[in-house]
């Protein structure tokens, strides 16, 4: 059973990804037939094709390694300063853009010349190749917004879950009590584990991190705390103590190696899944965003490690950069866990939208061959193009983005072995959820 329901998680996962993929493709497609550039080819997937099916002037279909897809535009570049598509030459970076070229224009039918990509106002190019990112951030948002406030987020809550017995600052870790040490004041006033803390001195409280700063406020005081047990609200009276506790962020998130001086009560909150409003679901998409971007810059930096989890014996760590068949696998063991079914939709559809984001970000990057490198060009040529009117210069004409793509040959290498490297640390030391 657990096998099937593996092999269940893992085809839910891949129908998600191969859907965000078209998605994606379907942003550039519209918009590309919107500003009428002739589009010969729209096709999810890569390698041979296994379906397809001719509409109007474009063909449509499914191709066999379900890692991506594309469309095809005539007439990506511009020609050569002669008009034409450049002769052949034997430097090498020579051949790689006239390659380039080549294939930009290998479509061209009569009547073309008013369609080809080049040729349209820079705004129109950076809205065709923006708008496929902008699709995939517009399924993780609506995923994202939709999960938070319908399932809810999992969370510390204001409920006890253990309540210490003595007080020890949190700068000795989780120590057993020792002799001497004075009993916790939650453990004096009564604190049971199971509690559901509803006041404090009076004043409702909804979540943790609003009770999490009423007590680290009140050091050497008295206070008073309404409680919840067994369907009637009791108040308690505990003095709070003042014990280095962990700073916490903007976020209410613990910040490691660095503590304050605050009130101390004494017990563990218990962790709950949380329905958001659409404000807190906004304000955690904004933290996933800026997570991600943070994610993105220290792509980098990880590379060590990954290599030391594909071939020595390193740890695989729980933020470690996943490739397709990593999030596909992790995908699978969702549907294996022992939690209930709604739970388990909640992480796919969390796992799915979480793809959906990186694809948005990582196509944002200005480089070439990538979303980005060509809106880069675009945004370039609209420069260049404004300061030689302002200054009543000749119009320097399109900008060439084909004289980039030997940087282009070098980024999509690095980004076919960095892939690599994560696909081998996927396979032998993958990612596990618990």
């Amino acid at each position: 059973m657990t096998t099937l329901m593996m092999i269940l998680g893992i085809v839910v996962f891949v129908i998600g990804l191969l859907f965000s993929i078209a998605w994606h493709e379907l942003g550039h497609l519209s918009t590309a037939k919107l500003f009428g550039i002739r589009v010969p080819q729209y096709m999810v997937g890569f390698g041979p094709t296994i379906w397809s099916r001719k509409k109007g002037e474009t063909e449509y279909g499914v191709k066999a390694v379900p890692l991506g897809g594309y469309i095809r535009m005539i007439g990506m570049f511009p020609p050569g300063p002669d008009g034409k598509i450049e002769a052949r030459s034997t430097s090498p970076w020579r051949g790689m853009i006239e390659d380039a070229r080549s294939a930009a224009f290998e479509e061209l039918q009569p009547g073309d010349e008013s369609r080809l990509f080049y040729t349209r106002k820079p705004w129109k190019r950076v809205i065709v190749m923006f708008a496929g990112p902008f699709m995939n951030l517009i399924l993780a948002v609506a995923i994202f917004l939709g999960v938070l406030m319908s399932f809810g987020w999992n969370e510390q809550t204001t409920t006890v879950s253990r309540v210490s017995d003595c007080v020890v600052a949190q700068s000795e870790g989780d120590r057993a009590c020792k002799k001497g040490d004075e009993p916790s004041p939650g453990k004096e006033a009564g604190l049971l584990a199971g509690d559901k803390i509803v006041a404090f001195n009076g004043t409702p409280v909804g979540d943790w991190s609003t009770l999490q700063n009423d007590i680290r406020s009140h050091a050497d005081e008295k206070v008073t705390l309404t409680v919840e047990r067994d369907g009637k609200q009791v108040d308690l009276h505990p003095t709070l103590v003042q014990k280095k506790v962990n700073a916490v962020d903007d976020r209410g998130e613990y910040i490691d190696d660095k503590y304050v001086d605050a009130g101390f009560l004494g017990f563990t909150p218990a962790s709950g899944v949380v329905k958001q409003s659409f404000g807190e679901s906004v304000d955690r998409m904004g933290y996933m965003m800026e997570d991600g971007v943070h994610a993105l810059i220290a792509l980098p930096s990880k590379i060590p490690d990954l290599w030391d989890a594909a071939f020595g014996d390193g740890e695989r760590k729980q933020d470690s950069p996943m490739g397709v068949v990593g999030a596909a696998r992790v995908g699978g063991e969702v549907f294996t866990l022992d939690i209930p079914p709604e739970n388990q939709i909640a992480m796919m559809l969390f796992l799915v939208a979480g793809f959906n984001l990186s694809l948005f970000l990582f196509n944002m990057l200005p480089l070439l061959p990538l979303d980005g490198g060509h809106i880069a060009g675009a945004l370039w040529e609209s420069l260049r193009r404004n300061v030689a009117k302002l200054f009543k210069r000749p119009d320097p004409g399109p900008f060439d983005v084909a004289k980039l793509m030997p940087v282009a040959y070098v980024v999509a290498g690095i980004f076919i072995c960095f892939t690599l490297l994560v696909l081998i640390a996927d396979v032998v030391n993958p990612v596990r959820i618990s």
